[in-house]
């Protein structure tokens, strides 16, 4: 895993940038909102990290390790989180459309109202998670493992469930588990 007082971000340590976020977040003087777009970011150990309300549009977060990190209302989309390490991230009102999670470990998901438009999570580990309002039109759950999920309030019209077992799940008011064995 690589630190984050190793990588750097257009000149300046990922280190720095993080302790200037928590300084925005908590609304202190010389607090600046981290701007990772485009960042690489693979590999890297942000496992607690407060990403609360960051920019990480199309960064490249593949097999990081963003364990239990607050990333509510951070703008994510088309982000590269495959293989992540998910487990236990907030990702409340998070915004990922087009994001590549395929393969992440992503149990214990917070993915209230968030928009998972579009995004990949062929072969990811989704238990326990809560997608309850989150748009999911385009996404893709071919093989993933969503083993007590809560889509309850969850319109699942436009998401490819294929072969995904839903038998476990807390599934939307007359939604019927015939519709994702396609």
């Amino acid at each position: 895993m690589r630190k984050a007082k190793s990588i750097k971000h257009n000149g300046k340590p990922l280190s720095d940038i993080l302790a200037a976020h928590e300084l925005f977040f908590r609304g202190k003087d010389g607090g600046v909102r981290a701007d990772l777009s485009g960042a690489d970011l693979s590999g890297a150990d942000l496992e607690g990290a407060n990403l609360t309300g960051a920019i990480l549009r199309n960064a490249n977060l593949e097999g990081a390790n963003l364990r239990k990190a607050k990333l509510a209302s951070a703008d994510l989309s088309g982000a590269n989180l495959r293989k992540a390490e998910l487990r236990n991230t907030d990702m409340t009102e998070a915004i990922l459309p087009g994001a590549d999670l395929s393969e992440a470990q992503a149990s214990g998901i917070e993915f209230f109202r968030c928009d998972l438009s579009n995004v990949n999570f062929q072969r990811a580990i989704l238990r326990n998670i809560n997608l309850r309002l989150a748009n999911v039109n385009g996404a893709r759950f071919a093989g993933a493992d969503m083993g007590v999920a809560i889509l309850r309030e969850t319109d699942l019209t436009g998401a490819d469930l294929s072969g995904v077992d839903l038998s476990t799940a807390l599934l939307p008011k007359g939604y019927a588990i015939a519709h994702s064995a396609k």
